[in-house]
């Protein structure tokens, strides 16, 4: 006896028959349907393969439905594999519970995010040149726009370049948040991010 799920019908019992190996799945009942959950998109850039994977199930686990790498300045990581990280989506999925499968982007630069983001959704862009104010504070005016989506943006380890900050900036609906006086590792950041974001926005 098993539950299965494929990301769009919700959750089912199901029972697995075979002497040696697997040999057939029935279908017994449904256990859950299946949600809609907040588009939470989750824009990051790439990091080298183990620390990558952790993010990626991190940032799954956390309530992401969408993955998308960014490419910066700063960026180290040029080459991505977008199937071990569609791989990395579905096990945190397994692990966790979650019926839906976050969705995996190609790769963009951060000019070309940032055009083809909707500008209704909050931007919160992490940035460790950030004055030190209140997280908590400082996403709540954004919780009634939120529950539309958010973007939330984790930069490189190098951090933003200066051209790449005031471009993001400009944004509508952007949130500059600090998160602290230590520097983080990106990994890191990602969940603290992502934990302050669930907190306030939900």
């Amino acid at each position: 006896r098993v539950l299965v799920f494929n990301g769009r019908d919700g959750e089912w019992l199901a029972t697995i028959a075979g002497r040696k190996r697997p040999e057939s799945l029935e279908i017994v009942s449904q256990t859950r349907p299946q949600g809609t959950p907040a588009r939470l998109r989750y824009a990051f850039a790439p990091l080298k393969h183990a620390r990558l994977d952790y993010m990626v199930q991190k940032a799954v686990e956390m309530g992401a439905t969408v993955l998308t790498p960014v490419l910066t300045q700063h960026t180290q990581v040029s080459r991505i594999n977008l199937d071990r990280m569609r791989a990395n989506v579905i096990e945190a999925a397994e692990q966790c519970g979650i019926l839906s499968i976050a969705e995996v982007e190609e790769p963009l630069t951060l000019s070309r995010f940032l055009e083809n983001r909707d500008p209704a959704h909050p931007l919160v862009f992490c940035d460790e040149d950030a004055e030190e104010t209140s997280a908590i504070e400082a996403l709540r005016p954004f919780a009634p726009r939120a529950a539309h989506g958010i973007d939330v943006l984790i930069g490189p380890e190098g951090g933003f370049a200066a051209p790449e900050r005031a471009l993001l900036l400009k944004q509508a609906n952007v949130v500059r948040l600090s998160l602290g006086s230590r520097i983080l590792r990106a990994d890191t950041a990602a969940v603290a991010a992502l934990a302050l974001v669930q907190a306030v926005l939900g």
